[in-house]
């Protein structure tokens, strides 16, 4: 049997990191995919500061090559389309990137694996694993290959599990937990023909909130759109409609969707997932870490699924070439990890369960500049983790504000949909 220095449960962003990394340190590294590449994948929307990451990896030229639109920043629409602001990482607080990538994820996420395998990292695609054994020397993974039916266990001296939100590991060992705040459904596609403005403006991540409900609208091309909507998982069971049609009507009754959409045409099939978001209650063991969506998904907004991932990837294979190295300071190392990675899904939590709040889009659309707390909020929302004392004393101002909004109109309060949308969605 061969031996491996790592086995690595997914080929995802987090996996094809992680396993690039190790197979440039001269690791022996295997990456068991239960699926064949390309394939659709949502959460196509990058940060600059996981530009840093692609860099080391190797592989931006690829990437560059490939087309992908340059992403500049975001804006924020209210539903009635009369009111948005834009958020442009330029003006972020003392960037480091001006722009990250708008990215189709089955070609991404190929060219991410193929670097690994490039690399020297085992890819085995069409994998599925179908548990994961432990032992004080290390762990034996158990696989199917879907093609040949046929089995193989693989020995390695720790497993990264990087399985996206099935989770392996964490839903072996009992670790899954759901936020029960955010209970939501999404349904998404890509169209062609949405209109959209010329220029950087045409580059940007766009969000409509509704009053419940929000949009998303993600330029892949001049031409084609990832376009989603979130919704109560509550809201969406009471509608009992085919996602499809819960999409269509959607994007109907709310006058800034409509506007941009009435000329635009599916190029895909409909997808739907529902209440994703979750974390573990342990992300390293002994032998073991959680990366990526495996370690905890949050919610759509803000584009932190693939931000987090590449993070996870990053300081997942450092910690474990480190303990490969010197197996005394695993223990320390994974414990980092876990602090670093719980953080910064600690500081992506807050900004979520704001978004969900009326007093917190009135605050965000309605930017007051002073102190440079706006560009502070810009920063950490273009992946800063806002470790600095000068980015958290402005956040700390921030929430005061949105705080304060709940009482007191310190920005003027919006109508986000009109009183027909409401009866009709």
């Amino acid at each position: 049997m061969i031996s491996y220095d790592v086995a690595v449960i997914g080929g995802g962003p987090a996996g094809s990191t992680a396993a690039t990394l190790l197979a440039q340190h001269g690791r022996r590294v295997i990456v068991l995919e239960r699926e064949k590449f390309p394939r659709f994948h949502i959460g196509e929307s990058l940060l600059p500061f996981s530009m840093s990451v692609l860099e080391r990896l190797g592989v931006m030229p690829k990437l560059e090559a490939a087309g992908f639109m340059p992403k500049h920043g975001a804006e924020i629409a209210s539903g009635t389309g009369d009111q948005e602001v834009r958020f442009y990482f330029k003006n972020g607080f003392q960037p480091k990137r001006e722009t990250a990538f708008q990215v189709e994820r089955s070609r991404f996420d190929k060219i991410l694996l193929d670097h690994a395998a490039e690399a020297g990292a085992e890819v085995c695609e069409s994998t599925s694993v179908e548990a994961v054994d432990f032992c004080a020397a290390g762990v034996t993974v158990n696989t199917r290959n879907s093609d040949s039916a046929e089995g193989r266990s693989i020995h390695a001296k720790y497993v990264l599990d990087c399985s996206g939100r099935n989770t392996l590991i964490g839903s072996q060992l009992n670790l899954k937990r759901v936020y029960p705040k955010l209970k939501k459904f999404a349904i998404y596609a890509h169209y062609e023909g949405v209109e959209m403005p010329e220029g950087i403006d045409g580059t940007l991540t766009r969000m409509v909130r509704a009053d419940d409900y929000w949009f998303w609208l993600i330029p892949l091309s001049r031409t084609k759109t990832s376009v989603g909507v979130v919704m109560d998982t509550a809201k969406f069971k009471e509608m009992n409609l085919r996602p499809g049609q819960v999409l269509a009507n959607a994007i109907a009754a709310l006058p800034a969707m409509f506007d941009r959409m009435q000329s635009a045409h599916l190029v895909s099939d409909v997808h739907a997932s529902g209440d994703y978001s979750y974390h573990n209650t342990k992300l390293c063991g002994d032998r073991w870490m959680l990366a990526g969506d495996a370690a905890g998904f949050i919610d759509p907004i803000f584009s932190s699924g693939v931000f987090l991932a590449l993070l996870g990837g990053e300081r997942a294979a450092d910690a474990l070439d480190t303990a490969l190295t010197s197996p005394h300071r695993a223990a320390a190392e994974f414990r980092d990890y876990s602090t670093v990675i719980r953080s910064v899904m600690g500081l992506y939590l807050g900004f979520v369960e704001a978004w969900y709040r009326r007093e917190f889009i009135e605050t965000l659309m309605n930017p007051q500049e002073f102190f440079d707390v706006v560009p502070a909020v810009n920063a950490v929302l273009a992946g800063n983790l806002g470790k600095s004392f000068s980015i958290r004393w402005r956040l700390w101002i921030f929430r005061a504000i949105v705080s304060a909004q709940r009482f007191i109109p310190v920005s003027p309060r919006l109508l986000l949909e009109p009183a027909r949308t409401r009866d009709a969605i």
